[in-house]
């Protein structure tokens, strides 16, 4: 009987079309599961934060867990069966999120930070740890074939299919297809090149037939999901089992739900309530304390919140012209359908565009501005109540013009988390206004003004005859004691610092107020994590060093670069795709730049041995050894100026955004604004990326091993690097401290990087 040969080696090629399939579903159902994280725990920038520093953990266990995939007897067996729960886990996580969040938890109840981390970190688990531990058998099969440049070209590979992910997520597939739907695109890819690599480890023709019939079958499944199920619309109502949904759709903005119950219509966005129809104490409240300072206005700036009926009720004072403003095309296009009659009236302009950059360019005065915008829970809301912004607001107000927003909210009792907040909001206030009323409210809203301000709301809302339901003369003495009144501007006197653009405070004190509702305890549990990754921080050396470090300046300077966009340029939303994707190619670029150095050196290393024929194999063996010292000399000097331009890129890149800020705002300046910080990103990315291939080619040992110690400390330093930027880092020491704390951690990495690999010990 024939002995059937083994199957040769994968072509690279194969491989690097697993690793770039791997990337392309790696980067959708990172997106797709942030989005839905923060609607199933209402929306905080926290959750954001801690799921995605979980997704780069959990992605650094699986290479962690990959360091012995070299020794597998069959590891394109073992990454040929990996595709198949890479392409379906993601849409199983989204459908179970969606069905069990109202039964994990109490349903309208929310999440605490520990409950919030487990719930992310159950969930995440499964698919990060198979994707991390894929990557690195992805590298030791490619090691076998080219040695290091081989991991190299993995590295690019998997840059080359986030970028396309990244591309396609969301600038075509979310604007399409619900988050079910256009996770089924990444599966199908996933079983065609599982269906690919086991069509070439196929032995036989009943085995290849098999294996390519069961290939098909999955994805006929998949495509069938796509065009007949509504697994979307079966997901939500689960979410929603005691409401009607009427319609569920997503944008660049993320998911909106309007759902109908006895004759109420809600509007909710990443699982935060926008408005309801008989949500008349908000909609009322917003208006009246602003229009009774002056009922005369003619003019009026709404910042969001008018389809909750806000701008048809600022219609009862004898304005002319109301500026309604509203990023999401989607929540203007649902509102219009189902409640139309907030928009119908000729004076309501509705704008959609961001709000903070309307006012930056608009040459339009207004007697009153109302932010209507949700409390500052994320830095992009965050804005909307800097010192920077109320300065901008104050130069489209007309003299004596009024300003109003709301905080938090008061039941008789501020506590000391809340009187931060307040105090923060006032002194923010007071840099460009004269005068600042605070009324406590349902919320605590805040007026400013150059001129006069009054509390007699009632009685000037009966002069004026202006008819309300609920705020009345009634309810208005009710809020409105002298007590009450003397308790919030006792609360807003405390010690606190002035919000801004660059040192975000304001929403690290609303951060803190979210986090005082729960019983957070620091236990032994949370005591055992932080030993653990203390203990491995201190055993990390030479490269595995620097790319920890890297890995956080990308994530910490990333989110800056982020934050800059939007504070520049308005909502980051819309054109968060391209910083991401320049990002992402700055990286491609720097590590093929590396690799094609490191392949040339290599070539030349391997021409070495021809060219002194005739010498003693003791003497060649020698001289090898001797250039391999000269190439790890050279490589590692090259790694540590590298890592000492990050650090200097961190310390310059402070004071190159105020400068950038400086600028103005006419289109021609903000395209010269943008260009300016696409180019830093680029540059980040390109320094950052450079570093990975130099680092594997001084690291190498013959396996994969080498490969998965830099994954895992790049993908650890990226997650320190997220979650405590964006959560405490930059609100707490600002974008200046947060880069000087970056920029130090690379020159120490760098400073350290001498260790010798073990092959030349």
């Amino acid at each position: 009987m024939a002995v059937p040969a083994a199957p040769l080696p994968a072509p690279p090629r194969l491989i690097l079309l697993a690793v770039a399939a791997l990337g392309f579903s790696c980067v959708m159902t990172q997106l797709a599961l942030m989005r839905e994280l923060l609607g199933a725990f209402s929306g905080n920038e926290m959750v954001l934060g801690v799921a995605l520093g979980l997704w780069l953990l959990l992605l650094g266990l699986g290479t962690a867990l990959g360091r012995r995939a070299g020794k597998l007897r069959h590891p394109l067996r073992m990454l040929t069966a990996i595709q198949i729960p890479v392409a379906f886990l993601p849409l199983a996580q989204v459908f179970c999120l969606r069905a069990l969040r109202n039964i994990v938890f109490i349903r309208g109840a929310a999440a605490g930070v520990m409950e919030t981390v487990l719930a992310a970190g159950v969930l995440l688990l499964p698919y990060c740890v198979i994707a991390g531990y894929a990557l690195t058998l992805a590298c030791a099969i490619l090691a076998r074939a080219e040695g290091p440049a081989g991991i190299g070209r993995a590295y690019i590979a998997d840059g080359v299919g986030s970028i396309v992910g990244g591309i396609l997520f969301t600038f075509v597939l979310v604007r399409s297809f619900d988050h079910l739907s256009l996770l089924i695109f990444p599966a199908l890819l996933n079983l065609a090149t599982a269906a690919a690599l086991g069509l070439y480890l196929s032995e036989r023709i009943t085995f290849h037939v098999s294996r390519v019939t069961l290939a098909l079958a999955l994805i006929g499944a998949l495509a069938a999901a796509l065009f007949m199920a509504d697994l979307d619309g079966l997901s939500t109502r689960l979410q929603y089992p005691q409401q009607r949904v009427l319609a569920h759709a997503n944008s660049p903005y993320g998911k909106l739900v309007v759902t109908e119950s006895d004759g109420q219509y809600d509007f909710i966005e990443n699982g935060i309530p926008l408005t309801s129809t008989r949500d008349d104490w908000h909609v009322e409240e917003t208006v009246h304390y602003a229009l009774a300072q002056r009922p005369d206005a003619r003019r009026v700036l709404l910042v969001s919140g008018g389809i909750s009926g806000t701008a048809r009720e600022i219609l009862k004072y004898p304005v002319t012209a109301v500026d309604y403003v509203e990023l999401d095309p989607l929540i203007l296009e649902l509102g219009r359908k189902y409640l139309p009659e907030n928009l119908a009236d000729r004076r309501i302009r509705v704008l959609n565009t961001d709000g903070r950059l309307f006012v930056r360019q608009t040459p339009d005065k207004y007697e009153i501005a109302i932010i209507d915008v949700p409390p500052p829970s994320t830095a992009q809301l965050n804005r909307f109540y800097t010192a920077e912004f109320l300065a901008e607001i104050k130069r489209v107000l007309a003299p004596d013009g009024v300003v109003s927003f709301a905080l938090g909210q008061y039941e008789n009792y501020v506590s000391p988390e809340l009187a931060r907040l307040l105090s923060s909001a006032r002194l923010s206030l007071q840099r460009s206004f004269r005068n600042v009323l605070v009324i406590p409210g349902s919320r605590v809203f805040f007026l400013a003004s150059d001129g006069p301000l009054f509390t007699d709301i009632a009685a000037r809302l009966e002069a004026r005859q202006i008819r309300t339901k609920l705020v009345n003369r009634h309810y208005l003495d009710a809020m409105l004691t002298p007590d009450r009144m003397a308790d919030v501007a006792g609360a807003t006197t405390q010690r606190a610092a002035v919000n801004r653009d660059f040192s975000p405070i304001l929403y690290y004190y609303h951060l803190r107020h979210w986090m005082s509702q729960f019983d957070f305890r620091f236990g032994p549990l949370q005591a055992g994590l932080l030993l653990v990754l203390g203990i491995y921080l201190v055993r990390l050396r030479g490269s595995a060093l620097v790319l920890f470090a890297s890995g956080f300046a990308a994530s910490a300077l990333e989110i800056v670069l982020l934050l800059a966009f939007q504070v520049l340029c308005g909502s980051v939303y819309h054109q968060v795709g391209v910083i991401v994707t320049v990002f992402m190619l700055g990286l491609a670029a720097g590590a093929t730049l590396t690799n094609r150095l490191s392949s040339g050196s290599s070539r030349r290393q391997e021409a070495l041995p021809s060219a002194e024929r005739g010498v003693r194999s003791a003497e060649c063996n020698q001289s090898l050894l001797t250039s391999a010292a000269t190439v790890f000399r050279d490589g590692r000097q090259l790694l540590r100026r590298l890592a000492f331009l990050i650090a200097a890129y961190a310390v310059l890149l402070p004071f190159c955004l105020p400068l950038l800020n400086r600028l103005g705002s006419t289109t021609a300046l903000l395209f010269v604004v943008k260009a300016a910080i696409v180019l830093l990103t680029l540059l980040l990315a390109v320094l950052v990326g450079m570093q990975f291939p130099l680092a594997n080619q001084l690291e190498f040992d013959g396996t994969a091993a080498g490969a998965s110690r830099l994954y895992t400390a790049d993908f650890i330093g990226a997650f320190l690097g997220a979650l405590l930027a964006c959560t405490l880092l930059i609100p707490l020491i600002g974008v200046t401290g947060a880069c000087l704390l970056t920029a130090l951690l690379n020159f120490l990495a760098g400073a350290l990087a001498l260790r010798r690999p073990s092959y030349l010990i």
